[in-house]
């Protein structure tokens, strides 16, 4: 069995100014001594890296020939020094880092021998000052071999972005399961709303796991995460992995608090028209250009074209995502009976900004109301409003496969 070498740490990223490198415009940068290679006294390795502040990183080995590799969301690589890391120790024979493709940078550390990564971990200090420690350790060629490869994850996709790797997504008709998202708000160092000891990173996260096993008992839903963990995800990332996953529905679920006045019970949201023109520039704007619509490439495209087609797209979808949400609506107020009195409302989240996939935002309760906290801590009352939205993503998946088969006739 392949050892998991995946190791995230997250953060909130500002956008704010900061240096360009390689084409990569950069959150964050190399700090301090920058990246530093030490050999302990039990012939461990120990290599650092001191950057500006967190960022999404992974690590895994690679054989033929072996090589250690660090992939970082958004860091510049300004100041790096591979003949400097070449020469601290005998076991590397060459170090490498700078653009993997827009938006992460890679360093891939050559290998003369097989070593193991003992531990691995991001910590950060005063004002986001961050340090990235691994230690390895010599092992055997079989371990190696073993344990190298990729691990598969949707954050970091093995394949540039481009019209195959987001292939477009045939709309369902009710003749294969439904592939729906659901999105746990929050996350990592972002915890969200939080009272009385109830956080709302881990009540939604708790939920999602309990709603995708209740789909997945259907037979008719295949079910993805955004996160499978206490992890941040950035915001336009959700959409990403929930785009590379073929979604059907897009669904992100959060439990908001309030400072002032009294609020209970559940809402659900959709893309406001007026948040929606917005939405498409600033995608247009900040995403890669072939991460906007499924199956086709605006790579080439001016903004003018890119925000045509991105309009065309919301025209079918925008009604689609209106009727998920009113079945929602009535689907937990009909299986809880705790619902808002305003259920359905309308606002610029930016998980709810793809064009082309139907998607909404369920408030399951307030964590400033007592009993919306009692009921999202109830596993009874969880397991009641995930039965509601069963049936409401059951009955909608009915109806929009039968428009779908009406408007190709």
């Amino acid at each position: 069995m392949r050892l998991a070498l995946t190791i995230f740490s997250f953060c909130l990223t500002l956008v704010g100014p900061g240096a360009q490198a390689q084409g990569l415009t950069a959150l964050a940068h190399l700090s301090g001594a920058g990246v530093e290679l030490v050999e302990t006294e039990n012939a461990e390795i120990r290599l650092t890296l001191g950057i500006s502040q967190s960022v999404p990183w992974r690590i895994f080995t690679l054989n033929d020939p072996k090589r250690l590799v660090l992939d970082f969301s958004e860091l510049d690589w300004t100041g790096f020094d591979g003949p400097a890391l070449e020469a601290a120790n005998m076991e590397i024979i060459s170090a490498q880092a700078g653009l993997y493709r827009p938006g992460w940078s890679r360093m891939v550390v050559e290998l003369a021998s097989p070593l193991h990564v003992s531990q691995a971990g991001m910590r950060t200090g005063a004002q986001g000052a961050t340090w990235v420690e691994i230690h390895l350790t010599p092992g055997t060629e079989a371990a190696f071999q073993a344990n190298a490869g990729a691990p598969p994850n949707t954050l970091f996709p093995e394949v540039s972005a481009g019209p195959d790797a987001f292939p477009a997504h045939k709309r369902q008709v009710g003749n294969r399961p439904l592939v729906v998202v659901l999105d746990p708000g929050h996350g990592g160092i972002d915890p969200g709303a939080e009272r009385d000891g109830a956080v709302e990173a881990d009540l939604m996260l708790r939920f999602a796991r309990e709603l995708k096993e209740m789909l997945l008992r259907t037979g008719r839903f295949e079910v993805v995460l955004t996160r499978e963990a206490d992890i941040f995800v950035p915001l336009e990332s959700r959409v990403t992995i929930a785009r590379r996953a073929g979604a059907d529905v897009f669904i992100s679920l959060h439990a908001d608090a309030l400072a002032q006045g009294r609020a209970s019970g559940a809402t659900v949201y959709t893309l406001s028209d007026e948040a929606s023109d917005l939405a498409s520039q600033k995608l247009a704007e900040r995403h890669d250009r072939a991460d906007l619509l499924a199956g086709v490439d605006l790579s080439h495209t001016g903004d003018a074209v890119a925000l045509v087609l991105m309009e065309l797209a919301r025209i079918e979808t925008a009604p689609r995502a209106a009727r998920l949400a009113d079945t929602l609506v009535e689907g937990i107020h009909a299986a809880t009976g705790s619902t808002h009195k305003t259920p359905r409302l309308s606002a610029g989240f930016s998980v709810l900004k793809a064009p082309d996939i139907p998607s909404v935002l369920i408030e399951l309760g307030f964590l400033s109301s007592a009993r919306d906290r009692e009921n999202l801590m109830s596993p009874h009352w969880r397991q009641t409003a995930g039965e509601g939205i069963r049936d409401a993503l059951l009955y909608w998946a009915i109806e929009d496969a039968a428009e779908a088969i009406r408007l190709r006739q």
